[in-house]
Order: C-alpha cells, then sequence, then structure tokens
C-alpha cells in the first residue's frame, strides 16, 4: 500500500539530522519518488539531495518535461529539497532539473529512484514496491537462525546477461531467469547463487561494475517487481542470493551523481582523492555524512526491500588506501601522514555493524586484494566487520601452480601449501571468479597443461583440490562446464559444449562435489576453526602429492582427500588415517563417468600407523587426481 502522510512531507526533523549527521540508513524509505496516500490524495513524495542547487524541480511525463512547472521546496538547511506532486501514476518516467550556481541546468536521474528506464535512456521510472506480497517467510525465519561459519557455503557467480539467452539471443527476464537458475542451482548443488551488479548501470560493457543507480534494479531484464519475484522464486527454491555491491567508485555519466548539483557533491572535487585512473570513475566522498548515509542506506535497501540475503563489497582494497593504483605525488595522505584511507574504514565499519546489527544471517563478503589485517573480525576487536574475505592468494598461488607443466611442479610444491602460514588469519571464500577468465586470462581450461584429456583431468584435481580446502567456495558460471573460450558478456555460456562427454563429467563431478561439500559436515562446519584443517602430509614435493584430513563437529565422520598432481599413477601409496577400520572412496575425480581413467582398484585399511595417525590406507592414485576417502557408514 502507498505510505499514508497527512501534511506536507514524509522528512521529519529528525530524518533531516540524521541525514546530515551521517546516521540515516532508511533513505530508500524518504528519498527518491515514493508513491503515498497525503490527507486523501494520492500522488508521490520526491525528494533529493542538492546543497548547492538554486531551485530543484521534477520534469516528467506529467508535466511535458517542462522545468518551470513541478518545483521542489528546500527542507530547512539540510541541503533536500522535496515536495508532494499529486496524481502522479506509477510507472511515470522522471528526471530532476537542477539550476546550479552559475545559472546553468543539469538534467538528473533520481540517486535514490527505485526504478529506471531501459538503457540507452536514462530516466528513472516511479515505482510501488509496497504490492509485491512476499512468499518466502520459511526462508527468512530460516536464515535469521544461519550461522554463516559452521553452514556450508558453495557459490555460483552469474552474470545474468550473458548465462543463458533465449533462442533469439536477447535477455532472458528475471522471470524466466530464476526459473531456469533455481532449477540448475538445485541439480548442481549450490547454496547460493551471486549476481554480478544488479543495479543500474549506463554501459554493458562494465558488467554493472559503473554504477548510476545504486538503489535501483537494472530494468534490462524487467521491472523491480520483476526482480523481487527472482528473489522470492529462488528463496522458495531453498537458494540464497548474494549482490555484487560497489560502494567503490561510480560512473561518470552525465544523468548520474557526477558534479550532481553543480559541484562535486558525492565524489571529492580533487582527482588525487575523487577519481580512479584505472577504472576512469569517481570516487565517493566517504567523509561526507550525507554520502555516508546515502551509501549505507543504499546496502540495507537491497536486504529490506528485496530481501537479499549478502553482499560482496566490490574493490575494497581500493576504498582503504589512500594511494590505491597511484605514484608517489598523485595521491593525498590523511591526517596523520599515512595512506590508509581513515573515512573509508569508518564506512566499511559502520556498515557491517548496521547489516548485523538489523539483518541476523546476512552475510557480508569482501573483495580484499591485500593483506589489510583483521578484514573479517568484528569491530569491537578492531577488525572491519566482514562476515567473510575473499582468498586471492590462494587463488593466484593455484593457479599459477596449476599452469605449470607437471614435470617441473615438484619445483612449485610450496604454492600448494603456502596457504597454511595465513588460512585462519581471516575467514576465507575461495573464488575462481569472472576476474580469472577476461581480459586475455583465458578460461580456467585453457589455464590447464598437457594434452587435452590432461588439460580436463587437470581440472577436476583443480576443483576436488579447492573442495578439500578450508572455507567457502565460489566458482564463476562457465568453469564447471570447463568452458574452452574465455568469457564474454555479449554472449551466452557455451552451453552446446555440454554434448561433449568430457564437459559433462566435468559438470557431474562440480555437481558432486558441491553435494558432498553439503552432506559431509566435516568440509564445511569447521572452515574457519584450525581444528578443521590438517595437512596428514604436505612434504611429498618429489611425487607432487598431498594428503588433508577434514574435521567437523564431534561425532561427525571425518574425512581424507589425497591429490595427485602428475600424470603418474602412484602405486601402493600409503596414507595415514586417524582410525581403524574400513575406509571407502566418496569421491574420485578420475572416475570414468567424469572423463577420467579409471585408474584406481587398490583400496586397502590397515592397523598400521603412519604420518602420526594410528592406521592408514594403501592405495593407488589415480593420475591428475584428487580422492576423498571416509570412514564406511
Amino acid at each position: 500500500m502507498p505510505v499514508p502522510l497527512s501534511g506536507y512531507t514524509l522528512l521529519t526533523s529528525d530524518d533531516l539530522y540524521l541525514f546530515n549527521e551521517g546516521s540515516h540508513f532508511a533513505l530508500h524509505e524518504k528519498l527518491g519518488a515514493i508513491p503515498c496516500i497525503n490527507d486523501g490524495v494520492p500522488g508521490v513524495h520526491f525528494a533529493v539531495w542538492a546543497p548547492s542547487a538554486r531551485q530543484v524541480s521534477v520534469i516528467a511525463d506529467f508535466n511535458g518535461w517542462n522545468r518551470g512547472s513541478t518545483q521542489l521546496h528546500p527542507q530547512g538547511n539540510s541541503g533536500i529539497w522535496a515536495s508532494f506532486v499529486p496524481q502522479v501514476p506509477t510507472g511515470t518516467c522522471y528526471k530532476y532539473a537542477i539550476e546550479t550556481q552559475s545559472g546553468s541546468w543539469l538534467e538528473k536521474a533520481d540517486p535514490c529512484g527505485a526504478g529506471a528506464e531501459v538503457r540507452p535512456r536514462t530516466g528513472s521510472v516511479v515505482t510501488d514496491l509496497s504490492t509485491h506480497v512476499w512468499r518466502d517467510a520459511a526462508w527468512m525465519a530460516k536464515r535469521a537462525n544461519y550461522d554463516v561459519n559452521r553452514a556450508p557455503m558453495s557459490i555460483y557467480e552469474v552474470h545474468l546477461g550473458s548465462w543463458m539467452r533465449n533462442p533469439d539471443g536477447s535477455w532472458l527476464g528475471y522471470y524466466d531467469a530464476a526459473r531456469k537458475l533455481a532449477e540448475y542451482a538445485q541439480r548442481m548443488g549450490y547454496t547460493h547463487i551471486e549476481l554480478l551488479p544488479i543495479m543500474e548501470y549506463p554501459f554493458d560493457g562494465s558488467w554493472g561494475y559503473q554504477t548510476v543507480g545504486l538503489y535501483a534494479p537494472t530494468s534490462r531484464f524487467g521491472t523491480p517487481h520483476d526482480f523481487m519475484g527472482f528473489v522470492d522464486y529462488l528463496h522458495q527454491a531453498g537458494i540464497g542470493i548474494i549482490l555484487d555491491w560497489v560502494p567503490s567508485h561510480f560512473a561518470v555519466d552525465g544523468h548520474g551523481l557526477a558534479l550532481f548539483d553543480g559541484t562535486h557533491l558525492y565524489e571529492h572535487s580533487d582527482p588525487r582523492q575523487g577519481y580512479h585512473p584505472d577504472w576512469g570513475s569517481y570516487i565517493f566522498n566517504y567523509g561526507r555524512h550525507e554520502v555516508r548515509s546515502f551509501l549505507i542506506s543504499s546496502a540495507m535497501s537491497w536486504l529490506e526491500r528485496y530481501h537479499i540475503d549478502g553482499l560482496r563489497v566490490d574493490a575494497v582494497a581500493s576504498m582503504l588506501y589512500l594511494d590505491y593504483s597511484r605514484k608517489d605525488g598523485e595521491w593525498i595522505p590523511n591526517a596523520y601522514g599515512g595512506r590508509e584511507n581513515i573515512d573509508a574504514i569508518v564506512v566499511l565499519r559502520r556498515l557491517n555493524e548496521e547489516v548485523h546489527r538489523r539483518h541476523r544471517g546476512v552475510v557480508v563478503i569482501a573483495e580484499e586484494s591485500t593483506a589489510w589485517p583483521m578484514v573479517s573480525r568484528p569491530t569491537d576487536m578492531g577488525g572491519l566487520g566482514f562476515n567473510m574475505k575473499w582468498d586471492m592468494g590462494w587463488m593466484h598461488d593455484t593457479l599459477k601452480y596449476m599452469s605449470q607443466d607437471p614435470v617441473h611442479r615438484r619445483y612449485h610444491h610450496n604454492m600448494l601449501t603456502f596457504r597454511s602460514i595465513y588460512s585462519f588469519s581471516e575467514n576465507f571464500t575461495l573464488a575462481l571468479s569472472h576476474d580469472e577468465v577476461v581480459h586475455g586470462k583465458g578460461s580456467l581450461l585453457a589455464k590447464m597443461p598437457g594434452d587435452r584429456w590432461q588439460q580436463f583431468a587437470n581440472l577436476r584435481l583443480l576443483y576436488g583440490y579447492m573442495y578439500a580446502q578450508s572455507g567457502k567456495k565460489l566458482l564463476f558460471m562457465g568453469g564447471e562446464i570447463a568452458q574452452w573460450r574465455e568469457w564474454g558478456y555479449e554472449r551466452e555460456l557455451d552451453w552446446y559444449l555440454l554434448d561433449d562427454p568430457m564437459h559433462r563429467g566435468v559438470q557431474q563431478l562440480v555437481s558432486d562435489l558441491n553435494h558432498l561439500h553439503v552432506t559431509e559436515p566435516a568440509l564445511h562446519q569447521l572452515d574457519f576453526d584450525p581444528w578443521g584443517f590438517h595437512w596428514i602430509a604436505c612434504d611429498d614435493a618429489d611425487q607432487s602429492v598431498v594428503s588433508i584430513l577434514r574435521r567437523g563437529h564431534e561425532g561427525t565422520r571425518n574425512v581424507v582427500v589425497v591429490g595427485n598432481f602428475t600424470p603418474v599413477p602412484r602405486y601402493h601409496y600409503r596414507i595415514g588415517v586417524p582410525a581403524h577400520g574400513n575406509w571407502q572412496i566418496i569421491c574420485n575425480s578420475d572416475d570414468t563417468k567424469y572423463g577420467g581413467s579409471g585408474a584406481m582398484t587398490h583400496l586397502v585399511s590397515e592397523a598400521v600407523p603412519c604420518h602420526g595417525m594410528p592406521a592408514s590406507v594403501v592405495l593407488t592414485l589415480p593420475p591428475l587426481a584428487t580422492v576423498y576417502l571416509a570412514p564406511a557408514e
């Protein structure tokens, strides 16, 4: 139902105070175009922040886009302009006309607008979000008691415009994408889908990372109501939704936030602080209180309006360091002479505090590529407060190792084991993301050495090894079908590859690993606890073999994982195990059903101590494979 009003405005004096103080985190309920009923009259309450404007008006379909027809009024000294406009229907396209101090006029999309026109049009759209009837109550109740540290989390990273398309090459809408993704994610065993940014953006080639509308789902795939239905449907299917959220920079397009009221309002005025040289975009002024309210409210809007289960915060390192990607003389030190961006730290900590205080079970994940300490530790301990951080070090080391010819891997064995030095310093997510399959890097399969059979075997080995490690898991779409080509945003995945049994075999392995990750508590319960991960043997560099013990809570069965990183079978290979009795193979990446050789034919359990364990197994290690063992049930 539209918001009921009595009197002139939605904005109270408390709202204005909290906004200017930087502590208003529900701007989606106060700014933008909000359908309401004012003293019995239906209409829309428009409100926008433009403190340096001479005057502000709404230009829209209903007034012929005449800037003199529908004036907004200043709200005290807050810098906000607002007015209730009667009889404006939902679906109306509009912008703000802003007169600058120099007398020029700007036409801007609504920074807090809930809907947007389909590009290349750039207007905002009046949207009533109150009419959707949610049917995910069971999911939301379960999520409130969700312990992310001990729960399984296998994330499928998706670019919605290129995962799958209609037969004519057009985009799937939110409705069709929800049904296809839900069925696929369930079949594949993924617990969550993470979407590359779907906040409104003008340029397809930015993949959503050059945002203009931080409150509006992109209209490329449908309306905001369609996106609500997308989330609702996936929740009912038992799949969580994580959004890639970009508070680190924004697009320079003229209809967006840049020079919004003729001044550097959202961005720093000095390009050494306010312009990102790598991405050609503006950087938010995190020290401005109203910008802090704006950014954190954006995050809250996705959690509250759309029931989103998590945010992956992009490019956190670029926020934390004032000299990020800058040479000497191209950046300004903080008040203490350091390179740390103190204002950004304040924003990130407050963001995480508010999310965790208001929304139990929601996860916030940092893409942070440096050794900044305590990213995933609580703020009251001095941390940034994220739930998790991407393990970029593991990704770089492992992909570099896997690209080596197996004959040379013995000389790079430390790349497999180096993670142990830091693996519990943060709560890590292991991510093989979109960043690894673009800009000439090639696909994951193309990175693998050897002939065709060995490339597929190496990729299966990589996935088996990844799921054996401590930490949550993320794989970008296309990796699970062993895509040959590098990812391209302008086309769908090469689904025809699944006509080839080798590609189907990789897909089946990823599905089996996902289901194993969920059903074997030892593979997820203690992801962030050193007790959950133990090297049985990590020093066999000569044969390029490692063995790992994964443990869960008391009473759960252990899992042993052995990896052979050469194409040579290892016969009569003895591995220590933590208990006597029969051990069974629960997954073997060299199984013929995955396209493997089926070389593993020998497994014997013996009461012979080995590797500091009370018992051992003797087995044939198949070539370029990971083998998962567990006590027989």
